[in-house]
This record gives structure tokens, C-alpha cells and sequence, in this order.
């Protein structure tokens, strides 16, 4: 059966996304802010739930019309087949974003589609009530200048628990975006990749994970696995076809510290957690120490920008040793992330090769990515 799915992105990560659906094999219908429209099936759903890095979630489009009364919004939303998805014991809610909408209730909005779905599946199984004791079915109303599009949550936790955090620390990255930042970069299996400023080492595990081909959502559940919709054999067959691409024998080399102890031991039971701790040695260390070891390396960096974590001092001590490094090594590259925008004048003494906008959370970051010289 073909179907609408929309992968939700982190505003910035649209084209990686995008890049990951199209290297899944589905057929992309549109790309705006934050979402990704593809055409899928049962099997995308659950491919696309294991496999997609840099997505917060996968949803399943239900329909997408205008509505600008309350009646509007009833009779189109018990007009969509609900029946097809939700089974006779299915237990589901509703939530509701309203922006530029003349519908700006979101409670009253939530009642509505709560009501016309239960009267479409009322008049279709032919009961009064139902027992809501089987699979959650989340259903998702986003109302944007009058425009109403529904979906159901296929993922259930955001695609970014990926399973493996057992240890934090202060101001962690969130994985999709470390999957994204991975992605961004010329990194490949082969060249030797350095975090020096690691915290929780999400970079890291992230990158070894791509290395290694090792699905993301291999370690946990998504809320579809309930669903009539999607047979349990789909789920068994693409969870082995997982476990049989991932690469142990890539040459992934991956160097992470941090001059926090406690960040590196964080680090290390994290990675241990996603099977991927023997490509990644870890060390405690001031990065004003670091050194290259190689030519044509890597830095992919978080570091401290003040906003959570890190004085001014700091902050100023980091970037002079990320002068002083490039200066050295002109043949290596770095990636940082930061909210600091005295960073890029601070770093080195010419602009940044491309510079990109993200989101950390709600905070507005650059991505900074200076290229090394080719020797």
C-alpha cells in the first residue's frame, strides 16, 4: 500500500535528511521547513524508523486540508479512512500546534478530532465503546495559516533516543544532530576523525556509527511495532538485514577527550552502550595539548560557548588553540558547532569555507567548516 510519510528534521538538516530517505530508496514529494514528504509503504515505515540519523520522527500523513471553523475541521477529519489504521481496541490521542490559524484553540481543536475520529470508527465497527487496550496511535494535528495536516506518530520517543545514553553530562548534543553534523562534513571511514571537547561523546559514538553502517534505532522500540498495519515479519526481516550491513571490519579511527574526567568516563560507558567503544579511544586531555599525530585529519567539535557551559576566558583559550593547531596543520579540517558569533573571526584570520544554520534544542548555533589544504 503506498503512503505519505513525513520525516520531521531539525530546521538546518532538511537536505541530510532528505539525502538519508533518497539513499533509502523512497521518492521525495516535497522538502520545506523542518519536514521531509516521501512515498513510502509498510516497510518504509519500519526502514526508515531504524535507519534515518538525523530525523526526530517519522509520521504518517492521514490528510491535509483547509479549515477555518471547527465544522471544517470535524467533517474532513471523520472523512479520512481512520478505520484502515486503527484497529477495534487501538488506544489513541491527539495533539495539536496551531500557528497563523483562525483555529488558534489548541484544546478545542484536540476535541474535535478526537470526537470525529471516534464517530468515523463508531459507524465503522458499530460499537458505542471501545476497550483502547492494544497499540498507541498518537495522532498529530498541525494547523499552519489555516492549512490542517494530519498524521499518526510512528516512532513513539523521538528518533534521537537512541538507546545507548546511559551517562550525561551538562548541556549533551542531541544524537540527530551529532548524526547531522557527521554527515555535513568530508568525514569517511579511514581518516582519522578528532573530538577534543567530547562531553557525553555523542560526536564520536554518532560518527562510529556511521562508519560502521550500524542502524540507529537498532537498540530500541518505536510505537508502530504495535500495529496491525505493519505484520511483526516486516520488522524481523529489516532488524536482520540491519545486523547483517553493519561493517565490523570498517577502519574507523576516532580520537575523543575531554579535560573532564567524569565527561570521559560518561563517554566511554556510552559508547560501550552502543557496541562501538573498540573504534574510539578516549583520553582525558586539555585540548590546548592537542597534537596531530597525521596528516589530513578531522576535528568535528561541540566545544563550550558560554550559553550552558564555559567561561569567556575559556571560550577565547579554545579558539586560540584552534588558531595556533590549523596554523600547523593546514592540512586538516575543522567543524564546530557554536552560538558564539565572535567564534569565526576568532578562529582564523579568514572566514569560514561554508557556514550553516542550526537549531541545539532552541538555541540558535553555526555551523562553522573550515577546510584543510590537500597535500
Amino acid at each position: 500500500m503506498k503512503i505519505e510519510l513525513i520525516a520531521t528534521a531539525t530546521f538546518g538538516l532538511e537536505a541530510v535528511v532528505k539525502r538519508e530517505i533518497q539513499n533509502l530508496g523512497y521518492r521525495i514529494l516535497r522538502s520545506e521547513d523542518g519536514k521531509i514528504t516521501y512515498l513510502g509503504d509498510e516497510r518504509a515505515i519500519v526502514r526508515s524508523n531504524l535507519w534515518l540519523r538525523s530525523a526526530d520522527r517519522v509520521l504518517l500523513k492521514m490528510g491535509e486540508f483547509p479549515a477555518t471553523e471547527f465544522e471544517d475541521l470535524f467533517q474532513q477529519t471523520k472523512a479520512l479512512p481512520w478505520e484502515e489504521l486503527i484497529p477495534i481496541d487501538g488506544k489513541f490521542t491527539v495533539t495539536c500546534t496551531s500557528v497563523k490559524s483562525k483555529l488558534h484553540s489548541v484544546p478545542s481543536c484536540q476535541s474535535i478530532v478526537k470526537k470525529a475520529v471516534v464517530e468515523r470508527l463508531k459507524e465503522y465497527y458499530c460499537i458505542d465503546l471501545f476497550p483502547e487496550t492494544g497499540a498507541e496511535y498518537t495522532i498529530k494535528v498541525t494547523l499552519l495559516k489555516d492549512i490542517a495536516v494530519l498524521t499518526v506518530d510512528t516512532s513513539g520517543r523521538g528518533l534521537h533516543k537512541r538507546g545507548y545514553r546511559v551517562s550525561d553530562v551538562a548541556a549533551p548534543l542531541k544524537e540527530t544532530l551529532a548524526a547531522g553534523l557527521v554527515q555535513l562534513s568530508f568525514w569517511r571511514e579511514g581518516r582519522l576523525l578528532v573530538d577534543p571537547c567530547c562531553g557525553s561523546g555523542t560526536i564520536a559514538i554518532e560518527a562510529a556509527m556511521i562508519g560502521r553502517n550500524l542502524a540507529p534505532g537498532l537498540g530500541r522500540e518505536f510505537a508502530s511495532e504495535g500495529w496491525e498495519l505493519i505484520p511483526d515479519q516486516l520488522w524481523k526481516e529489516e532488524r536482520k538485514a540491519a545486523y547483517g550491513a553493519v561493517k565490523y571490519d570498517a577502519a574507523v579511527r576516532i580520537a575523543a577527550s575531554d579535560i573532564d574526567n567524569r565527561a570521559v568516563s560518561a563517554a566511554r560507558s556510552n559508547a560501550v552502550e552502543a557496541g562501538v567503544d573498540d573504534v574510539i579511544s578516549f583520553s582525558r586531555m586539555d585540548m590546548k595539548n592537542l597534537t596531530a599525530t597525521e596528516e589530513n585529519g578531522i576535528i568535528i567539535t561541540n566545544p563550550p560557548y558560554g550559553e550552558r557551559i564555559g567561561s569567556r576566558r575559556q571560550i577565547d583559550e579554545i579558539y586560540a588553540k584552534y588558531r595556533s593547531f590549523l596554523t600547523e596543520n593546514p592540512d586538516w579540517s575543522l567543524f564546530l558547532l557554536t552560538a558564539d558569533k565572535e567564534a569565526e573571526g576568532k578562529i582564523l584570520n579568514r572566514p569560514a569555507d561554508r557556514r550553516r544554520k542550526l537549531y541545539n534544542g532552541r538555541l540558535e548555533t553555526c555551523y562553522y567548516q573550515f577546510y584543510g589544504k590537500r597535500r
